[in-house]
């Protein structure tokens, strides 16, 4: 089996490094700085106390007949349309897109053509520094690498998807929405980044009783919302939906304080502050025009 990561920050890099790992011939396709990165140095990753080199190939052209069975797009939101765009042309016939989107999948489809898209999400977080990855998995009971096929049936491809992540130990969830899930999903992370960007010292974020206050109360009221829309996914969300306030606070505290907030919360908070403002105002936005619908 081959596999394409398209995209070489974290996300990426680290599911290439797992991929290699267990023993998928992988390909790397990256632009720029981190392109140059991977050719003088290989893909660096540390792996406990130590350094290692995972085995993939570093790509910085995709040919159009260069076929792989998966491949992995793991751009940021609002760079996908020129990745699908190349994608289009090339003949691999599973497009795995690990993206942050409040949208629906219509127009990403209409570019790559129907029966290619397997929406999915990433569970992973960390950093690169110095060309080295520093990242893990998030933790399966918090947020598992998900999947799910756009008409929510299970596939061929969604098995042998699950099988590669069995196989590369990364812990996944297969899920008949991936809307729906896409979009519960920013309703938590969307109030957890903008406590960050509302604090004058990011990293203590936790001290501050009003913004855990504030973002309690948004997620809360996030969750509530969509409960209503019959949107909210998974259903664990619930719990954080009927949980009181203050103990919502109590825990949120705890979170962002904790080694967990620093590299699945605030690293990327603070990587990619653009994207998270933009995905803020489309959240937003959607639930503006939810709330006008049931008018």
């Amino acid at each position: 089996m081959r596999i394409l990561i398209y995209g070489a920050g974290v996300i990426g890099s680290l599911y290439a490094a797992l991929f290699s790992k267990a023993g998928y011939e992988v390909s790397v396709h990256a632009r720029g700085r981190r392109l140059q990165e991977l050719k003088t140095k290989g893909l660096l990753y540390r792996d406990g106390g130590n350094i290692q080199k995972a085995d993939v190939t570093v790509l910085e052209h995709l040919s159009d007949q260069d076929c792989y069975t998966f491949v992995f797009l793991t751009v940021r939101a609002g760079q996908e349309k020129s990745a699908l765009y190349e994608l289009q042309r090339n003949i691999s016939p599973t497009i795995v897109t690990m993206i942050n989107t409040i949208k629906g999948y219509e127009e990403w489809e209409a570019i790559l053509g129907v029966g290619r898209l397997l929406p999915a999400f990433p569970g992973a977080g960390g950093s690169i520094k110095n060309g080295i990855l520093d990242a893990a998995l998030t933790p399966s009971l918090i947020q598992p690498t998900t999947f799910g096929e756009i008409g929510g049936l299970r596939s061929e491809r969604t098995a042998a998807l699950a099988q590669v992540f069995k196989r590369s130990g990364i812990p996944y969830q297969i899920v008949p929405d991936m809307h729906h899930w896409q979009i519960s999903h920013l309703g938590l992370v969307v109030p957890l980044a903008d406590a960050y960007y509302r604090s004058d010292d990011p990293v203590n974020v936790y001290k501050d009783k009003d913004i855990m206050a504030q973002t309690a109360r948004e997620l809360k009221s996030n969750f509530q919302e969509l409960s209503k829309q019959s949107i909210l996914s998974p259903p664990k969300f619930h719990l954080l939906r009927l949980c009181p306030q203050f103990l919502l606070k109590i825990g949120l505290t705890m979170v962002f304080r904790s080694h967990f907030g620093d590299v699945f919360m605030y690293r990327h908070a603070m990587k990619s502050p653009e994207e998270m403002r933009q995905l803020h105002r489309d959240f937003y936005s959607f639930m503006r025009g939810n709330d006008d619908e049931n008018l």
